[in-house]
């Protein structure tokens, strides 16, 4: 029983695998070895046998699955044995005579080009058999993805094969296929439930992810552009061009300004909110307020609002012709500021100067983000003890002293984490940057020979740098993944500190 807990509590797959293959009988040696021997002939079949037939993928294919099921089938669960065999041959059958073909051309992405030929038989213009290069690299890549899965079910067999047989050494009964599908949902009720989940976030996150990581260490733009065109490998240069010097290249200039603005903004825009958000929350609360719940639906009616349709109208309300210029030219103001020097053209630029713009974003980002922060200040606030700010009002704490010493330290507690999702969620702020300046043309011209502005944040500039006929997926690749290194980082330092700091226990 003590080798049984000791395996469970074993490392990770390969780990049990090897375990089993060192400690296991010979049936599970035997398993292991057809396993081995038909992975080693996927690997070398093609520069042995060529790709013209293919027989030699479903002859080790076969071995493959065969070794997993005779993982089961030696243990006397024959049913789950013989669907885990059907099951994996068919699944590296598929899979690899569907994507072998661009798994031989990873390394270099591909090397004929698209051109018209005359066909003698027709004597008509046909396209040549060219290759695709983001098609070998997305196919190469979930093919490859799929011989790993492949090999992670071929350990789980090996070492599930061990179990077993700890199992019977122990005295404890195996449980056949009913029993098996019967425990998904009683005591294995939770991985039921997490696969689906864990299905779409394998395809619709990690798979996208790995294929943008990829495409960073490519020159893949618009210079490159399959079909007519094939992209290759250039390993770092990409990431050497983005993070060098400002004086050597206009990609490093952009995102130097880029990413101080990106994180100025980001800290800016989170705590404005947040602290507008505490001190609205407590003004509604507050005895001396005259019809609180009016205003509070005032500001609740503005959160309903959808984002994108306040920022357009505001974006035009702004604008250079908009009615804030042509109100204030009315009034004198324009003239008045005109004459003193402070601007030098008949409206005022408060989105097409780029000072004048920032600081206007974030007055804006207020208007709109306050109120959401407002709703759960209100109902954090109203779970804070009274009797201790009582206690403290009699001891004769002030109200600052009270809000800085109390009401602070215990909103802080139970609002910490969503401030850190707030940042990181600034950070890649699409729709108020965009909405608010996507009519901005940029005057210095090492930002525009990049597609980019003062204004951009690191998730603008990227969606500009896959626009147009200037478009670089490859750099644009590189940002995003420099980004989401950024925003992982700072999460988890920021996770690790307040969690070492107790923050979470203060009011417990």
């Amino acid at each position: 029983m003590e080798e049984l807990m000791l395996f469970d509590n074993q490392g990770n797959l390969i780990s049990k695998a090897g375990k089993a293959v060192v400690k296991g009988d010979l049936g599970t040696r035997l398993c292991a070895l057809m396993m081995l021997a038909g992975a080693v002939l996927l690997i070398g079949g093609a520069s042995w046998f060529g790709t013209q037939s293919l027989t030699w993928v479903y002859f080790a294919a076969g071995l493959i699955g065969l070794g997993t099921g005779l993982c089961y089938a030696c243990r006397k669960q024959y049913t789950k044995g013989l669907i885990f065999a059907a099951a994996i041959t068919f699944a590296i059958s598929l899979a690899y005579t569907a994507s072998i073909d661009y798994i031989l051309k990873l390394d270099t992405l591909g090397t004929v080009e698209r051109k018209m030929e005359i066909d003698w038989t027709t004597g008509q213009q046909v396209e040549n058999d060219y290759d695709h290069s983001f098609k070998i690299l997305l196919y190469g890549i979930i093919g490859v993805a799929a011989m790993i899965l492949t090999s992670l079910f071929c350990f789980n067999a090996l070492g599930t094969s061990y179990r077993l047989i700890l199992q019977r050494r122990c005295g404890k009964p195996v449980n056949n296929i009913m029993q098996d599908l019967r425990s998904l949902l009683d005591e294995k009720f939770h991985l039921t439930l997490l696969s689906l989940p864990g299905l779409g976030v394998l395809i619709f996150t990690v798979m996208p992810m790995v294929v943008l990581i990829f495409v960073a260490f490519t020159n893949y733009d618009s210079k490159h552009l399959p079909p007519s065109k094939l992209f290759t490998w250039v390993g770092m240069e990409n990431l050497f061009d983005l993070l060098g010097s400002a004086q050597n290249s206009d990609f490093a200039y952009a995102f130097q300004k880029i990413l101080s603005w990106t994180i100025i903004w980001a800290f800016v825009a989170t705590f404005t909110c947040y602290f507008g958000g505490i001190l609205l929350a407590m003004l509604l609360n507050s005895k001396s307020t005259i019809f609180p719940k009016f205003w509070r639906t005032c500001f609740v009616i503005c959160m309903a609002v959808p984002q994108f349709v306040s920022l357009m109208l505001i974006a035009r309300f702004f604008g250079d012709m908009g009615i804030a210029n042509t109100m204030l030219s009315n009034l004198g103001v324009t003239g008045l500021l005109q004459n003193l020097g402070i601007i030098s053209k008949d409206y005022i630029p408060f989105l097409s100067d780029p000072t004048v713009a920032k600081v206007m974003i974030l007055i804006i980002n207020f208007w709109v983000g306050v109120p959401y922060q407002m709703l759960i200040a209100t109902g954090v606030l109203m779970n804070i003890p009274q009797d201790i700010l009582e206690s403290a009002k009699i001891d004769g704490a002030s109200g600052w002293v009270r809000f800085w010493k109390i009401t602070m330290p215990y909103y802080w507690s139970v609002t910490g984490p969503s401030v850190i999702t707030s940042i990181v969620g600034n950070i890649n702020n699409f729709n108020v940057i965009y909405l608010l300046t996507s009519t901005y043309t940029t005057l210095d011209m090492s930002l525009a020979k990049v597609n980019a502005k003062e204004m951009d944040l690191l998730i603008t500039w990227l969606f500009s740098l896959t626009q147009g006929d200037a478009a670089n997926y490859a750099m644009a690749s590189v940002i995003g993944l420099v980004s989401f290194v950024i925003c992982a980082a700072f999460t988890l330092v920021s996770l690790f500190r307040m969690q070492r700091g107790g923050r979470e226990k203060a009011f417990g």
